[in-house]
């Protein structure tokens, strides 16, 4: 005897066993529920959301009209722990459960924010944080290293953004999960290994965005200690603005998304040319316009008389030096005629006064034989030998004594 239930042979139709859930579901009504934001975002006034359970892995999405959100905080956002007014809807037509919100209430900081707000104090106090360790990116890298999902427009953005900026650029790949349980553990290795490659000059991890809890692999403790031990500068790119992950502090640069990422980590080819022939045009005004100072300066040097015509200096000074030349002879001539006439003034006073002038005058001056000059006649007795002088020579002479008296 059949009990009404459907078998193969008496099947419902798709539309009563979508009434019948409808119907089972209305009869729940409304339960407030607690958990953690982690995905909210408005549209034409309407907030679509998630909200996880704040110890299993289980998450609803959830719906809040407009005529709802004026009444509820304005300033509900991801990481908020909440309880909400909820109401589940079965649609018949799209065969889709969605859970209409009547009211959300704030509880206090999410679980999850308040523990990565502690990892994040824990890791800034020990340094890793710090800009001092924070290194300069290569300008021109030879070969980047890139972690990204496979397949994803992350990838894509990156590599065709830096292929225009840079046709010649390489790059090295590693596939990771960017989301999930293994998703911390492959973006770890993955960036060990090509921080162990020698041809890496910089490693970027990409990911396009996501919601608050996919991108919790990018807090994880053991990756951001990871990326603060390699020696390859770090750029990453997960792509978040409302919260940011510990990988945006750890990292050498924070890239706003993996486009903004390409273009940090690759100069633009058309740009570096053009600032090339900008520097060139500058060296060549320069040079041309120290090379037309010295021209003219040379040009002044060569219009001097000193330069322009030498022969005038040489005149010059040749006039010169025959004046100084005449000048000299002329003083010359005059101190010797000046001496001339001292020498013979003097030479006349030597006359008269010198005992030449009287032997001339007919004296004799008489001496005796040791030289002694007699002044008396008792200085020569008789056969005294005398010298005689004259004006012009000597006499010897004989003493006779004395011959009569002074005359």
């Amino acid at each position: 005897m059949s009990d009404g239930r459907p078998t193969a042979e008496t099947p419902w139709p798709v539309g009563l066993l979508a009434t019948k859930l409808r119907d089972y579901i209305d009869r729940l009504g409304t339960v407030w529920v607690e958990g953690e934001i982690t995905q909210w975002s408005v549209s034409s006034g309407t907030v679509y959301g998630k909200l996880k359970d704040l110890e299993q892995d289980a998450t609803i999405g959830f719906t809040v009209w407009s005529s709802v959100k004026v009444r509820i905080p304005a300033d509900l956002k991801q990481g908020d722990r909440v309880v909400a007014l909820i109401k589940p809807n079965y649609w018949i037509k799209g065969g889709s459960l969605t859970m209409q919100v009547y009211d959300i209430r704030h509880v206090g900081l999410g679980d999850l924010l308040e523990r990565l707000e502690r990892l994040r104090a824990k890791l800034a106090a020990e340094g890793l944080f710090a800009t001092e360790r924070k290194r300069r990116l290569p300008f021109l890298p030879a070969r980047i290293g890139l972690v990204t999902g496979k397949d994803s427009d992350a990838e894509k953005d990156v590599l065709r953004n830096a292929q225009l900026r840079w046709p010649a650029v390489q790059f090295r790949i590693i596939h990771a999960s960017v989301q999930g349980d293994r998703a911390a553990a492959e973006i770890t290795g993955a960036i060990r290994a090509l921080d162990r490659d020698p041809e890496v000059d910089v490693i970027i991890v990409a990911r396009g965005g996501g919601d608050f809890q996919n991108l919790l692999p990018f807090s994880d403790e053991n990756l951001i200690r990871a990326v603060a031990g390699i020696r390859t500068p770090l750029v990453s790119a997960v792509g978040h603005e409302a919260d940011r992950p510990l990988l945006d502090d750890v990292a050498d640069l924070r890239a706003s998304t993996p486009t903004d990422a390409a273009k940090r980590v690759v100069p633009d080819v058309s740009e570096e040319l053009a600032r090339i022939e900008q520097a060139r045009a500058r060296m060549r005004s320069r040079v041309t316009h120290f090379v037309r100072i010295e021209v003219d300066r040379i040009a002044a040097l060569r219009s001097r008389p000193s330069l322009a015509t030498p022969a005038t200096i040489v005149d010059r000074r040749a006039d010169e030096l025959a004046r100084y030349r005449a000048r000299g002879g002329e003083l010359l001539d005059r101190e010797l005629e000046r001496a001339d006439t001292t020498t013979a003034h003097l030479t006349g006073r030597l006359r008269a006064l010198s005992p030449q002038s009287t032997l001339a005058r007919g004296y004799a001056i008489a001496l005796r034989e040791d030289g002694h000059v007699l002044r008396e006649v008792s200085e020569a007795p008789t056969g005294t030998a005398l010298r005689l002088r004259l004006t012009d020579g000597s006499l010897g002479a004989v003493s006779t004594g004395p011959v009569g008296g002074p005359e």
